[in-house]
């Protein structure tokens, strides 16, 4: 699959649907990255998810594919193996159908998906591109997902909807994440309701303010896909 030159938001849903679709039809996906001029938040998440399975692999990335990683933190090759040579595989005299690797790996996801059930979660963010992402990632986790646009917005959903987990940003208007925070712990039934803060701030005294309000975690925008999925399965058992 021959990247684009400009990876955008656009490009990102369709990017997103062409691996889940090369990933399910052949079991793995090749993608050129060389003509790459533009890489996007958006698309960069897409990447970084995408990485999450044994079977993508990136093939010479341009420079501005790597800077773009660089630039945000991450290493574009983690968790992306080098193409491997093809192994024939051996004849096997089975009544049952060839259990491979794709196999494998999907039971492993299924399994751990279940383990804590078809948690719904509530994002709480007034960008809509981060809304996007947060919905790509999770919606791919198995995960139901409703979204607000601030946190007013996210306070009033709570008052007719009933979520496992909350995902909220910090800087909103009409109602920060603080706040947010502060006034679900003060509601007996959102006590214990594990709230994980998603933002760019990282300086350590508004992870106190944070903790504080009782937010269960905190997580640094640009998030990495893989982290965040994991620490929602861990706050929700």
């Amino acid at each position: 699959m021959k990247l684009p030159k400009v990876l955008d938001l656009a490009a990102a849903i369709t990017l997103h649907e062409a691996i889940l679709q090369k990933v399910q039809a052949a079991g793995g996906i090749r993608m050129d990255a060389s003509d790459v001029e533009v890489l996007t938040l958006p698309c960069l998440q897409i990447l970084l998810a995408a990485k999450r399975d044994a079977h993508v692999w990136i093939e010479q990335p341009s420079d501005t594919f790597i800077q773009a990683f660089a630039d945000l933190g991450f290493d574009w090759s983690h968790g992306m193996r080098e193409l491997p040579e093809p192994v024939p595989e051996p004849a096997v005299e089975s009544s049952l159908p060839p259990r491979d690797e794709t196999v494998a790996v999907m039971d492993v996801i299924e399994e751990s998906a279940s383990a804590v059930g078809n948690l719904r979660i509530l994002t709480i963010d007034d960008s809509k591109t981060m809304r996007d992402m947060l919905m790509l990632t999770l919606v791919d986790a198995g995960f139901d997902v409703i979204q607000a646009v601030d946190g007013k917005d996210g306070i009033d959903m709570l008052e007719r909807e009933n979520v496992d987990v909350v995902i909220t940003d910090i800087n909103m208007p009409r109602m920060d994440g603080y706040e947010v925070v502060r006034q679900l712990r003060a509601r007996p039934e959102h006590k214990t309701t594990p709230i994980l803060v998603l933002t760019t701030e990282s300086e350590v005294d508004k992870k106190n303010i944070a903790r504080a309000a009782g937010a269960t975690g905190w997580l640094v925008k640009p998030f990495d896909p893989e982290r965040l999925i994991a620490t929602v399965r861990k706050v929700a058992c």
